[in-house]
């Protein structure tokens, strides 16, 4: 059964039915594409039919790695940048409690914190610090292992550990998710005896969260990965079979956004609210940041979260510069129970809402913010989920794959490489000197 919805109701007095309809031949050849894996970038389509060939021996492989993981470590370490740690974090974040990292000593799952993704020195020299008196393993996830930002980290982490527990415990306390052949964190693995995992060639690290990438770190938080694979290939199976591009919420969402953006809508606002969604909004602007930004085209994700950013970025939403659409990811039902209490003095006039829960007031809240975002002139697609679990989230990150491939071949880019992000390595290794990059240097130290 569905459970990720897309309702366009809202979107209707800027793009009627019969638009989105025109689409329908369009959106048959892009799925065509993908689904035969003829379009650009088809190298990098692994991840179509992925949640139908995640198997019981790695299932339970990843869980057997993940109970080690818990049974001697008050920490696990997720070394990775962008899609390696992401979408973990993604999933970790939206099915945990919103206080977890301060409870993590009272449960029986690791805390899952993060390295690799910045290379900010009080960061990372904090991070060691944290970890003097702490049990922890690493998670370590780099196809090439030599991705400067996760392999500084590395290096700072295994040297800390080794000295921690010496080399032999050290080593049985790394995890490699990494290529299957080749690479510098591959040879280290082998040589090292480290417990690997392997990424596919054929996926993209954006895409990568329903391989052991997302799946070993989502195991140690302590969440059901069956569930998790269950829900994306239910989502996978349901996009695959329907064909009317009215019901494939995918097709739906990936069109209506590419109509908007010929509409002069250039930049799309996720906006969510429900606090723990915040990295759900992270990894989607990754997913189509660095999918459709390319050929001096594509629309812009950003991202807020209401109804705090209401006091901030509302005033802007409402009244700023028109090139923007909203997609709302709307949350039916929440996990846990809290209703208002009736005050006698009744000083801040809040007693009208006495008796009633949280979420109605939220879900007010988000629908008399829709009303006025329309009203001001921006258009709002939502994504309705009924709950918070680990087989909607399975579908939800599917669906924005799909959603994400649909769109970027209507946009007519190849929503599976990241060219532009060489740009500011290049300039950075020839400001730091890297062997091999000589000329470049020479040639940026006269720009400076």
């Amino acid at each position: 059964m569905i459970q990720v919805k897309v309702k366009t109701d809202n979107a209707a007095g800027f793009v009627s039915n019969e638009e989105i309809k025109l689409f329908a031949s369009e959106v048959a050849l892009q799925r065509r594409k993908i689904y035969e894996k003829t379009g650009a970038g088809n190298d990098f389509l692994g991840w179509v039919d992925l949640p139908g060939e995640i198997n019981e021996e790695m299932l339970a492989d990843l869980e057997q790695s993940a109970a080690r993981i818990r049974k001697n470590s008050q920490i696990a370490v997720v070394i990775g940048i962008g899609g390696s740690y992401l979408g973990a974090r993604a999933v970790i974040d939206a099915l945990s409690s919103n206080f977890y990292t301060l409870q993590y000593h009272n449960s029986n799952n690791p805390l899952v914190i993060y390295a690799g993704q910045n290379i900010g020195e009080d960061y990372t020299a904090e991070l060691l610090d944290f970890l003097n008196d702490k049990e922890y393993s690493l998670i370590v996830i780099s196809k090439s292992g030599t991705t400067t930002e996760p392999a500084i980290a590395f290096r700072l982490l295994r040297a800390h550990l080794e000295n921690k527990y010496g080399e032999a415990e050290a080593n049985q306390r790394i995890y490699a998710i990494t290529d299957g052949s080749r690479g510098a964190l591959k040879t280290l693995a082998d040589t090292k005896g480290y417990k690997s995992y392997v990424i596919p060639d054929d996926v993209g690290g954006r895409y990568s969260v329903l391989t052991p990438v997302g799946l070993l770190p989502i195991a140690i938080a302590g969440f059901d990965i069956r569930k998790l694979v269950e829900g994306a290939r239910t989502m996978e199976q349901y996009l695959r079979q329907e064909d009317d591009l009215m019901k494939n919420p995918a097709a739906l969402y990936a069109v209506v956004r590419n109509i908007l953006y010929r509409k002069g809508k250039t930049t799309e606002v996720m906006a969510n609210y429900t606090p723990n969604m915040m990295y759900l909004t992270e990894w989607w602007k990754q997913l189509y940041g660095e999918s459709e930004g390319k050929d001096q085209k594509g629309i812009f994700p950003a991202g807020v979260n209401f109804t705090t950013d209401l006091h901030s970025m509302g005033q802007y939403i409402q009244d700023g510069l028109r090139n923007i659409f909203e997609t709302v990811v709307r949350v039916e039902e929440p996990n846990r129970s809290l209703s208002i209490p009736s005050d006698e003095e009744n000083l801040d006039g809040l007693n009208f809402l006495a008796g009633k829960r949280l979420s109605y007031v939220n879900k007010m809240a988000e629908t008399g913010t829709m009303l006025a975002h329309v009203d001001g002139g921006v258009p709002n697609l939502e994504i309705i989920l009924p709950r918070i679990n680990e087989q909607v989230m399975g579908q939800l990150i599917y669906f924005f794959e799909m959603g994400c491939a649909i769109s970027g071949y209507i946009l007519d880019v190849n929503p599976f490489d990241q060219p532009g992000v060489e740009a500011y390595k290049v300039n950075m290794f020839a400001l730091l000197e890297k062997p091999g990059f000589e000329k470049q240097t020479q040639e940026i130290k006269k720009r400076l």
